[in-house]
């Protein structure tokens, strides 16, 4: 992003008791979607001062791979965050560091000061995509998920361990990752802005009418999804740091794939669908260790 970015986005309550929403965006350096839709929430709260109950904390990821244009400078700021790396307290990479940091603003608004916690955390995907949800099935997380528009993935940090969401789930906080779309489009930003509101009018009692100009990424939200599918993952594509891997051309989040289709090429071979189902974060990207997800309608 080129500039200079505070951990702390922005911070908006009216006075009134009661619960948290932290936002957090920028997890990943290349996705800055999230923190710019972030900034547009809190400049318009600041100027209509509307009246919430609670108070909404917006918080940056990974600042310093924002500042390289980078997924992360010496590991996945999204797979950090293991009991393992939290309980030893060491800042031996600058993920850590940045980890710790976010860790400090959560210390700093504990459940004692709310009547409950919930969290939004916003992400993008390197192939084209309509916006969804991704919720871990602990606490209230799947119902709290299921009163949004998008579609809904369930089981993504149960594959994939570290992720954020993982963590501010297993300390009791209710929330869910929403990925808004392909990292550079405006879509994207657009869908993370919808989603804030959204979180704020849920979350907090905000009425969205009682803004200046009420948000039109909530209505292009709404739009974009006619009806809400929830799916669940069958099988993660693994990679090894060490593999050349390769997507064949054109494949999007939520398209079908058969049973025998050529997916990809890893290490020189071809990889063919074993699956009758759709595909999920196809990676067109240089760094991740996910080539695909399968995943199924429930």
């Amino acid at each position: 992003m080129n500039q200079k970015i505070d951990r702390i986005l922005g911070t908006y309550t009216s006075g009134k008791k009661g619960p948290l929403l932290f936002v957090s965006g920028g997890i990943h350096g290349n996705e800055p979607s999230g923190v710019q839709a972030i900034q547009r929430v809190f400049n318009q709260l600041e100027r209509d001062q509307p009246d919430i109950t609670g108070t909404v904390v917006g918080v940056c990821g990974n600042q310093k791979a924002l500042n390289n244009d980078a997924r992360y400078i010496d590991e996945d700021l999204n797979r950090a965050w293991i009991e393992e790396n939290i309980k030893s307290v060491k800042k031996d990479t600058s993920e850590k560091k940045e980890m710790f940091e976010i860790i400090e603003v959560l210390e700093d608004h504990p459940l004692a000061n709310f009547t409950k916690r919930y969290f939004l955390d916003c992400h993008t995907t390197s192939s084209a995509s309509l916006p969804y949800i991704s919720v871990q099935e602990v606490n209230d997380n799947d119902a709290w998920a299921h009163q949004f528009p998008p579609y809904i993935i369930r089981g993504f940090s149960d594959i994939v361990y570290g992720c954020i969401d993982h963590y501010l789930s297993r300390i009791g906080i209710t929330g869910f990752v929403f990925e808004g779309g392909q990292h550079e489009s405006a879509e994207a930003v657009e869908n993370h802005e919808g989603i804030i509101w959204l979180a704020l009018e849920k979350a907090c009692k905000l009425d969205l009418k009682s803004l200046s100009d009420y948000p039109k990424p909530v209505t292009s939200l709404k739009n974009r999804q006619k009806e809400q599918k929830t799916f669940e993952i069958q099988h993660r594509f693994g990679l090894k740091d060490e593999d050349s891997f390769k997507m064949q051309p054109g494949y999007e989040n939520f398209q079908h794939i058969k049973k025998g289709e050529l997916l990809a090429e890893l290490n020189g071979k071809e990889v063919y669908s074993e699956w009758d189902a759709y595909i999920f974060m196809p990676l067109y990207q240089d760094q991740g260790n996910d080539g695909f997800f399968v995943i199924k309608e429930v």
